[in-house]
């Protein structure tokens, strides 16, 4: 089951939902979602796994998808904006260093 977690940019300011763990979305939508956040090069690799593997990736990226979207988004320029006990849970979940203030 997904958890879900606020993430902001660090420059604009805009804040988006985030979340981590399985994804009920990728199950039923599969390459789509990618699709539909933006990612178009990620769901065009997603098409072709799902395609070449005759739909097996599918079931396997709905474990690990929610992680790689989050780390690709915390890599470029997004933190998380959640309360402390969030981001702590988060970054426990997504194998992230604890992030000290400078």
């Amino acid at each position: 089951m997904a958890t879900g977690i606020i993430i902001k940019h660090k420059y604009s300011g805009m804040m988006k939902n985030g979340a981590y763990g399985f994804s009920w979305t990728y199950l039923f939508f599969g390459w789509f979602v990618p699709m539909f956040r933006g990612e178009l090069s990620v769901a065009a690799l997603h098409f072709l796994f799902c395609f070449l593997t005759f739909g097996l990736t599918h079931l396997i990226f709905s474990f690990i998808y929610n992680k790689q979207y989050m780390t690709r988004m915390l890599q470029n320029e997004w933190e998380l904006a959640g309360t402390d006990f969030e981001n702590r849970s988060a970054q426990a979940a997504l194998g992230m260093a604890e992030q000290l203030p400078v």
